[in-house]
Formats: C-alpha cells, sequence, structure tokens
C-alpha cells in the first residue's frame, strides 16, 4: 500500500473519532415534563393542562364562550365538559352548547332557567348527582325540542321526570327511587328508543299501560326492582327485555311471543321454578340469561339462539331431546355456547348434543351442587363445530389451539354494556 493510501486511511479513523466525541443529546433541555398531564384519559378536558404543541389545537378553549366552572375545548365546540368538579348549580350554559356533561357533581335542584340559554341542548348528562323529585322543576326540559338523550341515572328521583320534549330518543333512570311511572308520561315520546328504568322501586302497579305507549322502544330495563309478575303491557317493537333481580315466579304462556323481533332477554336472579315449555320460542331471539332461578328441566331453545345462560338452578339433568326435539338439516339450531354451572348434575351432557346443535363450541359446566352439600368440578367441553367449506377455509389460517378449556363464562356480544 503506497504512503498516500496509508495516510488517507489514517485520517479517515481519526475524523470517524472526533465526530463520535460531541455530548449525548440531552431530551430533556428541549421537552421538560411539566406535571405528567401527557398522558391524561382520552375526553377528559381540563382548561389548566399545559401540553406540547401539538395538542394546543384541541386543549385550546372554545372562542364561542363557556362556563367559567367548566371546559369547552375547541376540537368539540358544540361540548361543554363540566363533570366531576363539585358543582352544586348547574352553570351557565352559552347558546352554542349541544351537549353537556354535568355528571359526577353535587347538583340538588334543575329548573327551566337552568338551560334557558341553550335551548338547542341535544344530551344532558346529570347522572351521579343529588337531585330529588322536589327539587326538579315539571317543566325543566320541555323548552329542549332538539333533546336527544339526558341522563338522570345514580340520583334520588322518586317520579317520573316530566313532561319531556317529544325528541328524546333515550332516557335513563337507573339507581333511582321511582317507585311509580304516571300514565301520561311516555305518551308525549314517540321517538323514545330506550329506556333505563332499572334499580328503582317499581312494583306491579306501577305501570297501568303506560309502556304500551311507546311503539318504537327498542331497549327496556327493568332488572333490580320490585316486581313479582310479568308487565302484561309491553310494546312488540323490543329487541331488548332485562328484567333480571326481581321476584317473579310465573311466566304466562306465550308471553314473549309477542315481542316477534326479540333479539337478547334477561330474567336471571328471580324466582323461577317451571316455565311452559316453549315460552322462549322467539323466532328471532338470539341470547337468553335464565340462570339464578329455580328451573329444574330444560325447555325448547329456538333455532335463532346462540347463548343460553342457564347457571345457578336446579338441574340435575339435562334432556337434549326437550331443547331439540328434532334436526332440521336445513335450518340447524344455531346454539354456539352454554352455561350450566352452579346446577345439582352429577355428569356432562352425552354426545347427542352436537347432533341438535351442531355449532355448539363449549359447554361450560364449572363447580356442581352435591345433594351433600358439597361441589364437584366438571371438565369444559369443548367441540369442533360444524362448519361449512367456506367457512373451514376461512378458519383455517388463523385458528385457535384446540383443546384449551375457558377460564370462564363467555363475554355478552349483544347486550351494551353501558345500557345494562
Amino acid at each position: 500500500m503506497s504512503l498516500l493510501r496509508q495516510l488517507s486511511v489514517a485520517f479517515f479513523f481519526l475524523a470517524a473519532a472526533v465526530s463520535g466525541q460531541h455530548d449525548p443529546y440531552q431530551v430533556d433541555e428541549e421537552y421538560d415534563d411539566e406535571g405528567g398531564d401527557a398522558h391524561s384519559p382520552a375526553f377528559y378536558f381540563r382548561a389548566d393542562r399545559d401540553d406540547d404543541d401539538d395538542d394546543e389545537a384541541s386543549a385550546r378553549p372554545s372562542p364561542f364562550g363557556c362556563a367559567a366552572e367548566c371546559f369547552c375545548p375547541l376540537a368539540f365546540p358544540t361540548a361543554m365538559y363540566c363533570d366531576n368538579r363539585q358543582l352544586k348549580t348547574v352553570p351557565t350554559i352559552p347558546p352554542h352548547i349541544q351537549q353537556v356533561y354535568l355528571q359526577f357533581n353535587d347538583i340538588e335542584a334543575v329548573s327551566s332557567r337552568s338551560f334557558a340559554n341553550a335551548t338547542g341542548l341535544r344530551e344532558i348528562h346529570l347522572g351521579h348527582n343529588k337531585i330529588r323529585s322536589p327539587k326538579m322543576e315539571r317543566d325543566a326540559f320541555g323548552a329542549l325540542r332538539s333533546l336527544r338523550q339526558l341522563h338522570l341515572d345514580h340520583n334520588g328521583l322518586e317520579d317520573f321526570p316530566g313532561p319531556l320534549p317529544g325528541s328524546v330518543e333515550s332516557l335513563l333512570l337507573g339507581h333511582n327511587e321511582i317507585s311509580r311511572v304516571a300514565e301520561h308520561a311516555l305518551r308525549a315520546l314517540p321517538n323514545l328508543t330506550t329506556l333505563d328504568l332499572g334499580h328503582n322501586r317499581l312494583h306491579d302497579a306501577s305501570f297501568k299501560g303506560t309502556l304500551s305507549q311507546s311503539a318504537n322502544l327498542r331497549q327496556l330495563n327493568l332488572g333490580s326492582n320490585r316486581l313479582r309478575s310479568l308487565p302484561p303491557w309491553l310494546p312488540p317493537s323490543l329487541l331488548q327485555l332485562s328484567l333480571e333481580n326481581n321476584s317473579v315466579a310465573l311466566v304466562p304462556d306465550k308471553y314473549f311471543q309477542r315481542f316477534p323481533n326479540l333479539l337478547a332477554l334477561r330474567i336471571s336472579h328471580n324466582q323461577l321454578r317451571d316455565v311452559p315449555y316453549d315460552v322462549f320460542n322467539v323466532s328471532s331471539l338470539v341470547e337468553l340469561h335464565a340462570g339464578h332461578n329455580r328451573l329444574r328441566r330444560a325447555f325448547y331453545v329456538p333455532r335463532s339462539l346462540e347463548h343460553l345462560y342457564l347457571e345457578g338452578n336446579e338441574m340435575e339433568h339435562i334432556n337434549v331431546s326437550l331443547m331439540c326435539p328434532s334436526v332440521d338439516p336445513l335450518h340447524y339450531h344455531r346454539l354456539t355456547y352454554l352455561r350450566l354451572d352452579q346446577n345439582r348434575l352429577q355428569e356432562p351432557i352425552g354426545s347427542s348434543v352436537f347432533s341438535c346443535f351442531p355449532y355448539i363450541h363449549s359447554i361450560y359446566y364449572g363447580e356442581q351442587r352435591r345433594p351433600d352439600g358439597q361441589t364437584v368440578h366438571l371438565k369444559t367441553q369443548l367441540f369442533r363445530s360444524f362448519r361449512a367449506d367456506d367457512e373451514e377455509e376461512e378458519d383455517a389460517e388463523g385458528r385457535d389451539p384446540e383443546g384449551q378449556e375457558p377460564a370462564g363464562p363467555a363475554e355478552d356480544p349483544y347486550l351494551d354494556p353501558s345500557f345494562y
């Protein structure tokens, strides 16, 4: 190697060594951490937060005006967030606001003046406050002709609020002390689709036919009340009906057939002992919760049903021929999941269950009660479900390992958790 080439190589390595001797890059000098608010929960806004430049636009207060106690983000110009601020009264709401969030406060009274400036409101969230019926003016919401959602859950209301504007579609009144619903209460709500009356003090004489006036009602929650019988007048439009945690002992024959589009039914935690054989034979039903009753025998399972919950009953034997009296190769039963824990079964269901329910994936037995008071654990049955050829090809690439026992009962894919 020539002398010139050796010198050039040596100079190259010298330059590389010198360039690598600069100070380490100081991240903290350019990106200061001022309070740790950079990872605050989504949709939780604070007027005093100091974010990076990229978040300034979304955190900047709205130029259209906002109550001093609340925050109106520029990214959501029609929303005003006043939740969890220890408010005792409803703040002044600017006219342009359409959604106001006032939940988790100490508000005790609501009057028509509370919303006088914002007659275009579409959503009012007043859950988790201290509002009682005597402190709510009768016409507090009457002038809000665009109101779609009204949340008054987790308060101390004794009476059904009203009159309400006919535009209301979703009305959440759960976790109050309501004991009656006036005859005219729902007559003026033709657009009502969701009504939550769960966790109140309703009894058999609380309705007097009022619920039948809601021709467009889709979701109805009457769970955790004081019902001893099923309400005689419910609209046939229902898709989801919740009646759990009451004291219902009898179900009239063909009671649920009056709801031809019913998808999900919850009637668990009642006093059911014997039900009519085909009482749940609704051609649209997909999910049925009948657990924690006193049922001793099975009943007819509609072909559309996919999830059946019978845990916590008194069943000693499961007669598959009662659940599925005949097999139609053109119209198979769609049942995929069956929960049977906390019954009195001594052994798993026989293999005949697969001939009736070819789509069955698992049967969860869990612990079973024995006559001597002890419990025995039965292993969960897993099945290779019947598949059409095209479905088999779609599943071939990403199928989960077989033979794994589920850790517990399946999730509820058809019921809205925020509603129930």
